[in-house]
């Protein structure tokens, strides 16, 4: 049951560099399958019903970061990152408190770099979550068989696979307890590396939501094609 009030907002997370990626173009400005990056994720977010706003977080020395696809929604809003995905959300966070939202609010945590990210998977993150105070996140049970590797690059060990789940985003929190999370890993100096870890380390245990394998990360330069080959079979189910 919703609480009274709560509303929904969006932040996409494109303060990164993407230097696995190479080059001088941050990876969220390359094109895919004749858009952005940073707006097919923007365009998937936006479509999410009842949504008040998104907040774009980009790096300071992001030249692109103002060109944004979404800017004739009057729901889309921007800001600068920090050195660190904790500091580029919480400057987003806090921005959103600037826009209005209040701490029972919910927000939805998006990486520019997932653009095949679908609204219907988003859709039901958000109707599985509802209001719960721990939130949750879209994520996808490993299906591979793991291996640990040793300093030489050889199998040290092999690790199980039970219960293992790969995270993904969009990742849905109380805006509140997640700025509270991510200042509590702050204080303490320790490295997060999604905000579900942050809610982790404050005793939140957030739902899995299951998505598709295809809401992958554009992490390498080999990721283009099967992105490429997802985006436009999307493109054609919504034509």
């Amino acid at each position: 049951m919703k609480t009274p009030g709560s509303r929904l907002w969006g932040l996409i997370a494109a303060a990164g560099a993407g230097q696995r990626m190479g080059g001088n173009l941050p990876k969220q400005h390359h094109e895919l399958a004749g858009q952005r990056v940073l707006d097919w994720s923007l365009r998937a977010v936006l479509a999410v019903p009842a949504l008040q706003g998104v907040m774009v977080v980009t790096a300071q020395s992001d030249a692109g970061g103002g060109q944004l696809d979404g800017t004739w929604d009057p729901r889309v809003h921007g800001c600068i990152g920090g050195a660190t995905r904790v500091d580029s959300v919480s400057a987003g966070l806090r921005a959103l408190r600037d826009l209005g939202a209040t701490d029972q609010d919910r927000v939805l945590v998006h990486d520019a770099a997932r653009p095949a990210v679908q609204t219907a998977d988003i859709v039901r993150l958000v109707e599985a979550v509802d209001d719960n105070p721990d939130g949750g996140l879209l994520a996808v049970p490993v299906r591979d068989t793991l291996k640990r590797a040793d300093d030489r690059g050889r199998v040290a060990d092999t690790v199980s696979r039970a219960s293992l789940w790969q995270a993904m985003t969009p990742q849905l929190f109380p805006l509140g307890r997640l700025i509270d999370a991510l200042e509590f890993s702050q204080r303490q100096q320790t490295e997060v590396t999604d905000e579900s870890q942050a809610m982790e380390q404050m005793g939140a245990s957030p739902l899995l939501v299951q998505s598709p394998m295809t809401n992958i990360k554009y992490t390498w330069e080999s990721d283009r094609r099967w992105l490429e080959t997802i985006l436009g079979c999307n493109a054609g189910e919504h034509r």
